[in-house]
């Protein structure tokens, strides 16, 4: 008897923690920079507008070219307000800023806190980071991730920008890019419990 709830236990600590489905023809809101915006593509081959399409959620591309997260942030009650979204995708151009990570932390505490005072679902999405190997994902979206207790889906960028072919220029993808970091993220949506099979 005691092995047996000792099982059931260690099996309950390795589950990871789901979230409600998100129904098709819900709102969702896609917080970000030039790569949220579609830079290099047409505004339909945007992930946005991919994402849509395989979710059949409604998705609003409030991508700004440029944009950090502490400015998506300061957006993002606003944006919440106008769309009374289910979810809000959250990615930024902090690095090509040269953003501290300390500002980057804060922007993104800024934002849970916004999701969560309108019971909103946030999701980070991992920004690359330019390093002495290449790109990889920032480990202060993990770290955030944790902290804040809100879910991480991997959008695939740091693999993508590094493949020629899925890009439009060094830092912007292109219609193929973009349709794979759509596929990316609603992979990583269904692993999270967030979008239905």
């Amino acid at each position: 008897m005691l092995g047996a709830v000792l099982a059931l236990a260690l099996a309950g600590c390795g589950e990871r923690s789901r979230h409600a489905v998100i129904p098709a023809g819900a709102t969702v809101v896609a917080l970000g920079d030039s790569l949220t915006y579609g830079t290099g593509a047409e505004s339909a081959s945007s992930y946005p507008s991919v994402l849509a399409a395989v979710t059949a959620w409604h998705v609003v591309n409030a991508g700004v070219p440029g944009e950090t997260a502490a400015q998506g942030c300061d957006r993002l009650p606003g944006l919440i307000a106008a769309h009374r979204p289910a979810l809000v995708l959250l990615g930024g151009n902090d690095f090509l800023r040269h953003r501290p990570d300390a500002a980057i932390s804060d922007a993104l505490a800024a934002c849970a806190a916004s999701a969560r005072d309108a019971a909103t679902t946030l999701v980070l999405m991992p920004v690359p980071r330019l390093g002495l190997s290449g790109l990889s994902d920032a480990p202060l979206y993990a770290e955030a991730s944790r902290t804040l207790r809100v879910p991480m889906v991997d959008a695939g960028l740091s693999d993508f920008l590094g493949q020629s072919a899925m890009r439009a220029d060094p830092i912007h993808l292109n219609a193929t890019g973009y349709r794979a970091m759509a596929e990316r993220v609603a992979q990583g949506l269904r692993a999270e419990g967030l979008l239905g099979r």
